[in-house]
């Protein structure tokens, strides 16, 4: 028998959900997931059935492919992962491990692919934003001045204001207590639109 791969389920998921938003919420056949990831048709209608008997997705056949994050979108509802803590001190691994999903509006957020991060350390406190925040963030590889960004700086992630100069990379911290990090460069993976706080 041939053994499953659980990153499959993710990868089928994730080509369905990608589809469905550049398709108008139209679906992929199975032929066009299978070659869409390298796998055999029989391969690929496994894992949805079996997606379908542990209840994350709808399976019809063909195109009768329906997801949550489709269906929520087709309420008018963005889905959203909440991925876990940035830091807001000196730089964390951002470990991509999928906590939940939330969703919301559209009509309040807009359209884009976002995520979300639990904010952590105190170094963005003068910008509003205290350890425990989730900050919803807009995944993008380009920013503009002094917007606050997640970095990823030698493969760790860090949420400071954007500042380059005279060649260099500023990462500014919203704390005196704490120095800018200067760069020769860094990777953007997205800019911070929203600051979500318990407010109990």
């Amino acid at each position: 028998m041939q053994r499953l791969n659980k990153e499959n389920f993710v990868l089928i998921e994730d080509f369905v959900n990608c589809y469905a938003a550049d398709n108008s919420g139209r679906s992929p056949s199975v032929n066009e997931i299978a070659a869409g990831l390298g796998l055999s048709k029989s391969t690929v209608s496994k894992y949805l059935n079996i997606m379908k008997s542990e209840g994350s997705i709808e399976f019809e056949g063909h195109r009768g492919i329906l997801t949550k994050r489709m269906r929520m979108d087709a309420e008018g509802l963005c889905t959203v992962p909440v991925l876990g803590e940035v830091a807001c001190g000196l730089p964390i691994l951002a470990e991509e491990n999928i906590e939940e999903y939330v969703r919301l509006p559209a009509s309040l957020f807009g359209r884009g692919e976002f995520f979300i991060l639990r904010a952590k350390g105190d170094s963005m406190t003068g910008a509003g934003i205290d350890e425990g925040d989730l900050i919803l963030v807009r995944r993008q590889e380009t920013a503009d001045y002094n917007q606050i960004v997640v970095a990823l700086v030698r493969d760790e992630a860090t949420l400071k204001r954007f500042r380059p100069r005279n060649g260099k990379i500023y990462l500014h911290a919203e704390n005196p207590a704490y120095e800018d990090i200067v760069l020769d460069e860094c990777v953007i993976q997205g800019v911070a639109v929203k600051i979500i706080k318990d407010i109990i």
